[in-house]
């Protein structure tokens, strides 16, 4: 088992390592370029104080269905701090991000799906490049590095704990090389694993379908939409309803869908949502402007329940600042771990007169002996 066990280890990391590498030193890179991008591109970010527009959300709309055409679906994102402007997701004939001046609606920018570093980055971490097509393969990558995960821990597993996290840097590249590779993993494996998890279960939606139906509880879907014969209602007088279902609170999102036939959703940052953008939802007739459901955060369905806190545990917002930083920090170390691991079969696999020593080849190969039962990936 444990010769199999290596095997596997070895193979699938020579296979995803440097996916997985790619993809957490891409996701630890989002914690700097967040904040970095609202830097840079403060004129789209911010606009000056001032009072907001009545009809800022409907108006909003109109010009953007004017020029995207009523077959685009928008998810508009209000301004929650003084001076932040608003900004407009758009699913179309064009894709990208809109941002307008609250005061007016007026245009002050507006970027492609890909378009600005910090999107291309996030892109690539979360899909890479491939929209929903990438996520099932974001999926996998989690996955794969489970079983990595486990290889690694009985490959690592010793007879003695005493010798459990001996390093010994001071015998050769090989050797040193392969210590940290072991025993990092090791101690980081699990605490890595946490951000993977979450993002796979972010990113590829039948894991979250998967733990409501092991639940027993039916999942919730969008209402339907009776059809009548009116003209659409105001935007700002759907959203102000729906604030008025639970007590005035702040929204997260407008979700506008492109047609009649479909719900407008608005969700409400609840006091005791953990989750950031909140996932209290309220859906309303596009036309007649009534409550179709109210749905509290907290009474969703398990899968849907859980993103509550997968979501801000994943991005580092449920530990403000610090868990930020621990989750950049795990992945650069899950970055540190793959390239470390193909280093270690690089120079394996050279001739003898190229290796770093004997020495170090002799020390750094898997022995029977006690404390010394591990393997490199």
């Amino acid at each position: 088992m444990r010769r199999f066990w290596l095997r596997l280890h070895r193979w699938l990391a020579l296979a995803l390592g440097l996916p997985l590498a790619v993809v957490a030193l891409l996701g630890s890179s989002l914690v700097v370029l967040k904040p970095l991008d609202r830097w840079l591109n403060v004129e789209l970010f911010s606009v000056p104080a001032g009072p907001a527009a009545p009809d800022l959300l409907e108006r909003t709309r109109r010009q953007l269905q004017a020029e995207f055409g009523p077959g685009a679906s928008l998810v508009l994102r209000p301004p929650r701090q003084a001076g932040e402007s608003l900004r407009a997701t758009v699913r179309g004939p064009w894709e990208g991000f809109v941002y307008l001046d609250t005061r007016d609606a007026r245009e002050l920018g507006r970027r492609g799906e890909h378009e600005g570093f910090f999107n291309l980055v996030f892109e690539l971490h979360s899909s890479l490049l491939m929209n929903d097509a990438g996520k099932p393969l974001m999926a996998a990558l989690a996955l794969a590095y489970l079983v990595l995960l486990i290889g690694g821990l009985v490959l690592w597993w010793p007879r003695r704990w005493r010798q459990a996290f001996a390093l010994a840097l001071d015998r050769g590249l090989l050797r040193g090389l392969f210590d940290l590779h072991r025993t990092g993993g090791a101690v980081l494996g699990l605490l890595i694993a946490v951000p993977v998890a979450t993002g796979a279960y972010m990113a590829w939606k039948p894991l979250s379908q998967a733990v409501t139906s092991l639940s027993g509880q039916p999942a919730l879907a969008p209402p339907k939409v009776p059809a009548v014969d009116l003209p659409p209602a105001a935007l700002d007088a759907l959203v102000a309803t729906a604030q008025a279902q639970f007590g005035g609170a702040p929204v997260g999102f407008v979700q506008v869908p492109a047609g009649n036939s479909k719900p407008v959703r608005v969700r409400l940052m609840l006091p005791d949502d953990p989750h950031p953008n909140g996932l209290t939802s309220v859906w309303l007739h596009p036309l007649a402007g009534t409550v179709l459901r109210a749905d509290r955060w907290n009474a969703l369905d398990p899968g849907a329940r859980a993103n509550s806190v997968i979501y801000p545990l994943h991005t580092g917002e449920l530990g403000g600042l610090a868990l930020e930083t621990v989750n950049a920090s795990l992945g650069l170390g899950l970055t540190a771990l793959g390239v470390s691991g193909l280093w270690l079969w690089w120079l394996r696999r050279q001739p003898a007169h190229r290796q770093p020593s004997r020495h170090a080849l002799r020390h750094a190969r898997p022995r029977r002996g006690p404390g010394r039962t591990g393997a490199p990936g």
